[in-house]
């Protein structure tokens, strides 16, 4: 529990937020970005491309290797291979947390691009399952920083009225990627070895995201919290098209918020520094303190923990990772291609949410978006009981393929529907973390969200096979359906809405309740 001098500090900052909501609501008054804004978030989300690209492209790669790697690749050897990203990924992201409040926001994308290149190539060149399982982890290691740090960089760059559509974008480059994945494992899925050149690939966009990098500055919120308010204010400028007045406008707010942050620490410690001064490892542990003493702080990261967990649970990546698998056993003869219209349905649905996220909001759209993934899920279910799909002696393949039928392509409709509710919904909300926890926190709140992500995707990852192959594929999917019918009750019950609020307005929303 909150100490008596912590509540206080807490107390404090709601009365500031009340102050100060003019300002706020003058921020939420700009509805058109600038080709400044338009352009980092476009590079930052280069990151989100590779993010897609190598979580797409593995897909087709495991029905493409064959024999290559000293042999062909058993059910357990797919699923290693397979869940050693998201592991990874989820040792990753804590620490992400850690050094972007340490080192900022942008070097973290610097090394995640040169992370991107090492793993790629790494793939490419391999002979072995250890060889691909090793390129896979340093790919994973790649992905949970930069599915971390770019939607938080672009959160703290953007105005408030905007900023879900600027992280949507985001999200739109990793469906982009995907698409991307897919087409090009069709192109190459009959070429010999045609499956190291997908995985190769992969390391373009990050050498073209290394050079951009150039030219993109910090956040200006990052800058704040380290004593450097002089290039806040240019960042700021260039962000709200040279209106001197609301950059000032937002500096001033973000300089508020740090001022009750630290009055708050103070009050809990006399000790503590002055802004951009205090040892970093001393941040830290009041960062963790904070996180998890503060009311208003453990409910955004209760909140942000189960929307990143609802979005992996539910199952939607067990398709980015198996649907060729998948489409192979039940009879479609080009599977890959099929796949591909898995990929193309995210990036369509992606692009409806990016125009709707900050005009119909975020709580509305979760709460009717996740029913339409139960209807998919239950179709789909219903579906495969239909088929005959009967479990193979051999170890390497799962399944004995039926000729293609009517419950066939009824799976795969099923899949589409189930892919237009998460697409519009949770595939992209639950990466609006960062605007739930202030900037005291935000690193590492994001961070800890983004593990559960992670974390959750490992288990997908590893289980999704098996279970298909024990639970049968009916039983499967309708446990992806009950997950999602008690996360839509848990999201129902204590996700506020935080369309149109400033980074700094958020935090009142959960300083004393839910605020649903």
């Amino acid at each position: 529990m909150a100490t008596d001098n912590e509540e206080a500090a807490v107390n404090a900052p709601l009365m500031r937020d009340r102050r100060t909501s003019l300002d706020g609501s003058q921020e939420s008054s700009v509805t058109s970005s600038n080709a400044f804004i338009w352009s980092l978030s476009f590079a930052a989300a280069i990151s989100g491309l590779l993010f897609g690209y190598d979580t797409g492209v593995i897909s087709s790669t495991l029905v493409s290797i064959g024999a290559d790697l000293s042999r062909p690749l058993s059910t357990l050897d797919k699923s290693l291979i397979t869940s050693c990203t998201s592991l990874f990924a989820l040792f990753a992201s804590p620490i992400t947390g850690i050094l972007a409040d340490k080192i900022g926001r942008k070097r973290i994308i610097v090394v995640a691009d040169v992370l991107f290149v090492i793993g790629a190539l790494c793939q490419a060149v391999t002979t072995s399952v250890f060889g691909m399982i090793a390129g896979r982890s340093i790919v994973g290691l790649a992905i949970g920083g930069a599915s971390l740090v770019v939607p938080l960089y672009i959160a703290e760059l953007s105005p408030s009225a905007l900023r879900g559509r600027l992280v949507t974008l985001n999200i739109l480059f990793i469906t982009l990627g995907q698409v991307v994945a897919y087409t090009i494992g069709w192109i190459m899925s009959s070429k010999v070895q045609g499956w190291r050149w997908m995985v190769g690939l992969g390391a373009a966009p990050a050498f073209i995201q290394f050079g951009l990098l150039i030219f993109m500055p910090e956040t200006p919120r990052w800058l704040m919290k380290n004593g450097n308010t002089q290039l806040a204010r240019a960042v700021l400028k260039k962000v709200y098209g040279g209106s001197s007045a609301m950059a000032e406008d937002v500096l001033r707010a973000i300089d508020e918020e740090l001022s009750d942050e630290e009055a708050g620490a103070k009050l809990s410690n006399p000790s503590t520094s002055e802004r951009g001064s205090t040892p970093w490892f001393d941040r830290m542990q009041r960062a963790l303190g904070e996180l998890l003493k503060i009311g208003g702080n453990r409910r955004a990261l209760a909140i942000a923990c189960l929307l990143q967990g609802l979005q992996q649970l539910c199952g939607f990546n067990s398709l980015m990772y198996f649907s060729a698998t998948i489409f192979s056993f039940i009879g479609f003869s080009s599977p890959t291609l099929t796949s591909l219209s898995i990929a193309v349905t995210n990036f369509i649905c992606t692009i409806i949410a990016l125009l709707i996220i900050d005009r119909v909001g975020r709580r509305r759209i979760l709460l009717c978006s996740v029913p339409v993934m139960i209807g998919g899920l239950v179709l789909c279910s219903i579906s495969f009981i239909f088929l005959d799909i009967r479990p193979s002696q051999d170890q390497v393949v799962s399944f004995v393929p039926p000729p293609p039928s009517f419950w066939a392509i009824l799976v795969l409709v099923a899949m589409i529907i189930y892919v237009c509710g998460y697409a519009i919904g949770i595939g992209n909300i639950a990466w609006q973390q960062s605007e739930l926890f202030p900037l005291s926190v935000r690193s590492l709140g994001s961070g800890m969200a983004t593990a559960t992500n992670w974390g959750s995707n490992f288990i997908i990852g590893l289980t999704f096979l098996p279970m298909m192959q024990y639970m049968t594929p009916p039983w499967t999917f309708f446990t992806y359906a009950v997950v999602c019918a008690f996360g839509w009750a848990c999201a129902w019950r204590i996700y506020p809405e935080t369309k149109g609020l400033g980074l700094e307005e958020v935090r009142g929303l959960l300083m004393h309740g839910w605020g649903v």
